[in-house]
Formats: structure tokens, C-alpha cells, sequence
């Protein structure tokens, strides 16, 4: 007997609101697998893929691995009971997830996250087959919803990666409200199960999964001028996200928007990758769950009062298939974006969110003509001051006001060169608080960071840069580079008098490099500095000498004289040893490797170096008093510090 046929159809109860825990089941649950493929896409990099050591294909077929295998829940469910798929799959995401906590990173780190991945699909499976059509809108995007609101108060660096009693408390309580939903639904309760929801709204999730990650998360709110902002700025920027998610699940339920949803939703990614950030994010989001919503249409008319079950079992059949068809929409669509930084496509990689974004809008076109007169829900009581608090809330969890300049009154000055790795470190754990931490210990003046994120889906949707600045209470200017979330950064509290950013030319290779100029004041001097990260140094080092020239040149007003040159520093991760021929380039634009008097340390890999390819290099004006570099292990790099006098 199928499932559908063993649940009795009973009427509902006058006066009483229907049972919310599959509701909250779906929210709780859509959680949680976002919390784990937070910690898979980056695992997959740094510890699979031992950044770029192992092939793209390779790399291709294990993350693939890992959403197929869920596929074998359809015969299990066929000789069994699609209940009996969907309370192992929850079992084992919970369980999983609470082992991610206790991981310390490593291999365990990355099988557990594939684990739990597969975990979470084969629960989602179960949730098409089983779950009353009504709830599944609202509770998918009510559960992207409440994963991307915690994952802005918690400041973009989720429970997992945190230590400590409290997140401990925190998963625990998720994963148990988690399983208590499983459980009344699916066990104890056994509520009648009108109909299925239509296949079109399981399949889009993978789709808008995607989306709510690359958009969601906070880092459609950046905006595109490099500098820092204010706190009240940065904590409202985070309250109109957390809002629109808020208002997203409030449309998921209500579905006004109709089959116009989808046009939102093209024209909100389309502007966002055009670089119009902020309210083209918003609607993005907003529009995510109004496409939701269209695509559930027509739910209630499968009620067929315990007959045709048949036809409702072939319906449930086919959702299941279509959920983890759309996720497997989202792991191509991911590989195919962020490839496109490492490899030439032949096409633009903001081509691929703006398609994905078109294959939601053409399912809510469908279901929309299709289903005009759908009858419109209420948005529950109070949900408008609800959505408020939630959005003020947490934008006042996250607000920290903009540190002051600080002067210093002497000639000497620290100053940090480091490639974090986009902040995670050699076991693959998400180590910004140690970088920043550390950091402080050596009491800097200036820090320069390298291969910055500061928001890329592929790595957890993390920003590194207001992470370690505010655990440095430091200012920031950002630098993009392969695009406008992944860079080069410096941070300081000196007065900063010039800031730019120069593109380099690519030179045949695919990732964006940039060359950061700033002059800073130390005491009564002014010091240049390029930051930059080298992608081909042979065609990009004689660039960044010309920068440097340019920078080293003192602007002083027409007729006053000639000026001494401005002492430069260019540093960052060149990918240049000392001894190769780019090197001399940059010697003959006046500048000096002060190291290779102070031992000459090697910096990568970090956990045997044989070889130096981050660099301070210093002109005329400017004297390292001390040099060093830590064997330190939140990243593949090690970072150079040094001690330097200006005059």
C-alpha cells in the first residue's frame, strides 16, 4: 500500500489552526543543511582540493558523489515507506551536524560535511513524499530564511566554526527542535496528508538555494566603493536584508505576486551581477519567495478527499525526483561560476546566476498562467511587527561603531603582510578570529591581507575582512580583484591621505589580479604602499614597478621645488622568489628585499616552507629594523612581519 493511501483523510477541525510542525520541520531542517554546506563547499577546496592541487574533475566527481547518492532513496522508499527515508534522513543530518560541531577540522571535517550533505537531500526527499503541499513553500523559504538571518547575527561566521559552550547550546536546541518536528509529524501525530506539493516547487530549490547563498547572505548589500562604512550604515544594510528575508517567507505563504515574481527575480541577479548592489539584492531575495509561492500553486485543489491516492502518490513520486534534480542544478551552477576564476569558459560567469535565476522565473511563469485564480492566504497576525524586530534586531546584534584614526608621533611603524586563504587555515577550519587574534599580538600598524572573501557562496559566504578588523579594531579599504567580493585588503588606523586600485592585465591567465596604492601618514611622513597579489608575476611584477614609481613621486604644488621621493613599500604574496627574474624588475623601480639580510625566511607552504614568494619590499627612506615570520597555521601561507623606520 502506498503512503499517501494509509493516511486517512480527515476534515479540519473548526476553530483550531493547523498543526505547524511541518512547518517548522521544513524551516529547522533547510537550516541545518545550509549550516553543512557551509562547511562542505569550502572543505571541498581547501582540504579536497588542497587549493588547485587536485584537478577540477577530480574534484568534480567527488562533490557530484555526494548529491547522486541520494538517488538511492527512491527504491529504499519503494520497498519501505518514504516516512521511514525521511526520519533516517533527519536522524543522520542531526547527528552529523552536532559531529561537525566537535570536529576540529581535517578529514573528518570534510567526510562529515559530505555526509551530512547527502543526509540533508535524502531528508528532502522524504519532505516531497510526505509533506502536505500547503507548508512546502513558506517552509523552504522559510528555512533559507531563517539559515541566511542567523548567519547575519551571528555576524557571517556560523555556530559550527565557533567554540565554546554557547553555539554548542545553540545546535543543540536546533537539532533537538529539529527531530521534535520530525518526530510529531511524522511519528506521533500522523496528520492527514491532503496532497503532495506540485514537483515545480521541489525542483526550484535547488535553484533558489543557490541564489539565497550567493544574494542572501549579506554580500549583495556591500556596496561597491572600497572604504569602510559607518556602524549605523553596515547594522541598517544587514537590518534590509534580514527584513526582505523576512518578507520573502511572508510571500512564500500569501503568493500575491503571481507569475510577475519571476521577472523580479531575473531583473534583481541581473542587477546585482551588474554591479547595482543593495536594493537589486533585496528584491532578489524578496522576489525568492514570491516565485516560491507561484510555484506551490494549486496545492489545496489535490485534496481529493482520500480518493484518486494514485494519482497523489505519482505526484509525491515525482517531487522527490524533482528536489534532487534541482539540487543537482545547484552543485553544476556552483561549479560552473566559480570556475570560471581559474579557467576560461568562453562566456562570462554572471551568465550562470542570471540563467539559474531565468529557470526559477520560467516555473513561476508556468505555474502562474496556469493557475490565475489560486486563491490568495493571509499573511499571519502580527507578522509585520514580527518581521520588524527581526530585521532591527539583527541589525543591532551585528552594529560596531567605525574606529577612530590614530596617529602615532614616531618614524617607526609594524607592518603584516599575509595570504589568509580566504581565512581558513591548514586543517580547514574557518580560523578568522585566530588570524585576528594573532594579529594582535604583534601589535600592528598596518595590515595586509591577500586573498580576501568576502562573501563567495564556494567558501561559506564568510566576510573576512569586517571579521578580522573588528577583532583588530581596525579600519579597512578593500581592494577587489577577481571580482568584487574576492581581493586584496588593508588595515590600519593611521591618517590615509591617497587610496586607488589598479587593475593588471591578466597576461593569459583567468584570475583578476589588482594592485592597491595607498599613502599613509606616519608621524610627520608620508609612506606609499602597493598591496597586491601577483597572478603572473612575469607580466604583471613590471606593472606594479611603474605603480610604484608613480607612488614614489612626492605631489607637491607647482613651483615649490623638487621633492625628495616618497619612501614605497610593495608588498603581499607575489608568487616571485627572490632569485627569479620578475624580482629584478621591481629592483630596478628603487626597491630592496630587506629579508634577505634578516635570514631570508621561506613562506609556503606553511606547514614546510621551502620557499619565499611573500615579500616586503622597501625603497630609499625606509629601514627594517626587524623582520619575521611566524610559523603560524591559519593558512597556506605564512605571514612576513616587519619593523620599519621612515627616514
Amino acid at each position: 500500500m502506498t503512503e499517501t493511501a494509509r493516511q486517512p483523510h480527515a476534515p479540519p477541525r473548526r476553530g483550531l489552526p493547523a498543526p505547524p510542525w511541518p512547518l517548522v520541520m521544513l524551516v529547522t531542517g533547510v537550516t541545518l543543511l545550509f549550516d553543512v554546506m557551509r562547511v562542505f563547499l569550502p572543505s571541498l577546496i581547501t582540504l579536497y582540493g588542497r587549493a588547485g592541487e587536485t584537478s577540477p574533475e577530480r574534484m568534480g566527481l567527488y562533490a557530484a558523489l555526494w548529491f547522486v547518492l541520494p538517488f538511492a532513496a527512491i527504491p529504499v522508499a519503494r520497498l519501505g515507506s518514504p516516512r521511514i527515508v525521511l526520519v533516517a534522513g533527519a536522524a543522520a543530518l542531526a547527528a552529523i551536524r552536532l559531529c561537525l560541531q566537535a570536529a576540529d577540522g581535517g578529514t573528518p571535517q570534510l567526510l562529515l560535511a559530505s555526509a551530512g550533505v547527502t543526509a540533508g537531500l535524502v531528508f528532502l526527499y522524504g519532505c516531497a513524499r510526505t509533506t502536505r503541499g500547503a507548508w512546502v513553500p513558506a517552509g523552504l523559504t522559510g528555512g533559507l530564511a531563517a539559515a541566511s538571518i542567523l548567519h547575519l547575527a551571528l555576524d557571517r561566521v556560523d555556530l559550527v566554526w565557533r567554540g565554546g559552550p554557547l553555539p554548542w547550546l545553540a545546535a543543540v536546541a536546533l537539532c533537538a527542535l529539529f527531530l521534535w518536528a520530525v518526530f510529531l509529524w511524522s511519528v506521533r501525530l500522523s496528520p492527514a496528508s491532503p496532497g503532495p506539493a506540485p514537483a515545480a516547487v521541489w525542483f526550484a530549490f535547488g535553484p533558489m538555494f543557490l541564489l539565497a547563498g550567493m544574494y542572501g547572505g549579506g554580500s549583495g548589500m556591500l556596496p561597491q566603493e572600497a572604504g569602510q562604512h559607518s556602524g549605523a550604515f553596515t547594522a541598517l544594510m544587514v537590518a534590509l536584508q534580514a527584513g526582505a528575508w523576512c518578507a520573502a517567507a511572508g510571500y512564500a505563504w500569501t503568493s500575491s505576486w503571481g507569475w510577475a515574481a519571476g521577472l523580479f527575480l531575473v531583473a534583481g541577479v541581473a542587477g546585482t551581477e551588474a554591479g547595482l548592489t543593495g536594493p537589486t539584492a533585496l528584491v532578489a531575495t524578496i522576489a525568492l519567495g514570491a516565485c516560491a509561492a507561484t510555484a506551490g500553486q494549486d496545492t489545496g485543489r489535490q485534496d481529493t478527499g482520500g480518493q484518486d491516492t494514485g494519482g497523489q502518490e505519482s505526484a509525491a513520486r515525482r517531487g522527490g525526483v524533482a528536489v534532487l534534480g534541482g539540487m543537482l542544478v545547484f552543485l553544476v551552477a556552483v561549479f560552473l561560476y566559480y570556475a570560471a576564476f581559474d579557467a576560461d569558459l568562453g562566456f562570462p560567469n554572471a551568465v550562470v546566476p542570471v540563467a539559474v535565476s531565468a529557470l526559477v522565473a520560467v516555473i513561476a511563469l508556468r505555474r502562474g498562467r496556469r493557475h490565475r485564480s489560486a486563491p490568495v492566504r493571509r499573511a499571519p497576525r502580527r507578522w509585520g511587527s514580527i518581521a520588524l524586530s527581526i530585521a532591527l534586531l539583527t541589525g543591532l546584534v551585528t552594529w560596531q561603531p567605525l574606529p577612530p584614526e590614530r596617529p602615532i608621533a614616531g618614524n617607526e611603524f609594524t607592518l603584516v603582510a599575509y595570504n589568509i586563504r580566504m581565512g581558513f587555515g591548514l586543517g580547514g577550519r574557518l580560523d578568522l578570529d585566530r588570524i585576528a587574534a594573532w594579529a594582535a599580538t604583534r601589535r600592528p600598524d598596518v595590515v595586509l591581507l591577500s586573498e580576501v572573501d568576502r562573501g563567495w557562496l564556494l567558501n561559506g559566504g564568510h566576510d573576512d575582512l569586517a571579521r578580522i578588523a573588528r577583532g583588530l579594531g581596525m579600519r579597512y579599504h578593500f581592494a577587489p580583484a577577481a571580482d568584487r567580493l574576492w581581493g586584496d585588503a588593508l588595515l590600519t588606523n593611521l591618517p590615509v591621505t591617497e587610496i586607488g586600485s589598479t587593475r593588471l592585465n591578466r597576461h593569459g591567465y583567468p584570475t583578476g589580479a589588482e594592485a592597491q596604492s595607498i599613502v599613509l601618514e606616519v608621524g610627520d611622513h608620508e609612506v606609499g604602499i602597493v598591496n597586491t597579489h601577483l597572478q603572473e608575476p612575469r607580466g604583471q611584477a613590471p606593472e606594479v614597478a611603474a605603480i610604484a614609481r608613480r607612488l614614489a613621486a612626492a605631489a607637491l604644488p607647482p613651483g615649490v621645488g623638487v621633492a625628495d621621493p616618497r619612501p614605497v613599500i610593495v608588498a603581499g604574496d607575489l608568487n616571485t622568489t627572490p632569485s627569479d627574474p620578475q624580482m629584478r624588475a621591481l629592483e630596478a623601480a628603487g626597491l630592496s628585499d630587506p629579508l634577505r639580510a634578516l635570514g631570508d625566511p621561506p613562506t609556503s607552504p606553511a606547514d614546510a616552507p621551502v620557499r619565499r614568494i611573500d615579500h616586503v619590499l622597501i625603497s630609499k627612506g625606509l629601514t627594517a629594523v626587524a623582520a619575521d615570520v611566524p610559523r603560524v597555521p591559519f593558512s597556506d601561507h605564512l605571514p612576513v612581519v616587519v619593523r620599519l623606520r621612515v627616514g
